[in-house]
């Protein structure tokens, strides 16, 4: 054992000068955690909704172990990618590969584990075409929202986003193996959910996405216009979301939260556009107070979704 590795084992020190603890939490920053939470929360629900009931717990924990990994492993490649702009935004400059924690190399071998271990999980314990659209989804986030969207054009959020639509598919598909209109529509809920979540977050960073050239929505158009698509796009969102009342001949437990979850949330988009009709400025316009009120309804709604099928038996 070299003095390097001697003092490192001693003080937990890796030679880099970073402690282990650090570099274990930027293995795991990696994976983007708050992402992955919000993904297995629109798996979960789905498999107790197309099994009318509760699930298998062992399915359940493969499908979540598995959905989570490969989360995981394409939001590693993503920050691999983007590590030239990450080391621009503020937002961004903390995660492992703008600190020079992990480097572009590991944090590359570490994505495709993750992946391929994942794509091993849901096939062998949950079934093959769960862990196909598992692999879709990733590739699709990574290939064409990262490199092929996110830096070229102000539509990037909102076609790019459909990565983030697959779990409801994989959840249903974990449970009947088949796919069906129900998990289409819940599909359908989370792409038109995306872009007003997405663009409330990027207008209270707007100036981090402008100084490295990524066209999102806010940083080419003007807070009211923002605020216009993002009514647009939720009173859409709201209209889908209803739409799996009949589609899947739910109990009342479902539409109801889903029409009370969704006047909040068109009260709330329709506040922040008359909030900027008055200013462009952040303070003013208070995006961020929508981007986390959209975290929440869609939370309860795939509670709702769980739940319906709980309580209306």
């Amino acid at each position: 054992m070299t003095a390097v590795d001697s003092h490192a084992s001693v003080t937990g020190q890796t030679p880099g000068g970073a402690s282990l603890r650090d570099v274990v939490a930027a293995y795991v920053g990696l994976t983007k955690p708050r992402v992955i939470e919000l993904l297995l929360l629109t798996t979960v629900p789905v498999m107790f909704f197309a099994h009318r009931g509760v699930p298998s717990l062992g399915l359940v924990v493969a499908t979540v172990i598995g959905g989570a990994l490969s989360a995981g492993g394409a939001s590693a490649l993503n920050c691999v990618y983007d590590r030239d702009i990450d080391e621009q935004m503020r937002r961004t400059r903390r995660r492992a590969l703008p600190r020079h924690i992990v480097s572009p190399k590991a944090a590359l071998v570490f994505g495709v584990a993750l992946i391929a271990i994942s794509t091993l999980v849901l096939g062998f314990f949950v079934n093959w075409l769960s862990a196909g659209l598992s692999v879709g989804a990733g590739a699709f986030y990574l290939f064409v929202y990262t490199m092929l969207l996110k830096r070229r054009t102000t539509q990037n959020i909102v076609w790019g986003g459909l990565a983030g639509c697959f779990p409801a598919l994989i959840g249903w598909t974990a449970v009947t193996n088949e796919l069906a209109w129900a998990p289409v529509v819940l599909f359908l809920v989370v792409f038109f959910w995306t872009p007003p979540h997405t663009w409330a977050l990027a207008m209270r960073y707007r100036e981090d996405y402008a100084a490295v050239d990524v066209p999102m929505l806010p940083v080419v158009r003007s807070g009211v216009d923002v605020a216009k698509q993002i009514v647009a796009y939720s009173w859409v969102m709201v209209a889908v979301s209803l739409l799996l009342w009949p589609v899947a001949d739910t109990g009342l437990v479902y539409p109801i939260a889903a029409v009370v979850l969704g006047a909040t949330f068109l009260v709330e988009a329709h506040l922040m556009w008359l909030r900027a009709r008055k200013s462009d400025e952040l303070t003013d316009i208070r995006p961020m107070r929508l981007f986390h009120w959209s975290n929440l309804y869609l939370s309860l709604l795939f509670v709702a979704v769980a739940l319906d099928p709980l309580l209306t038996r």
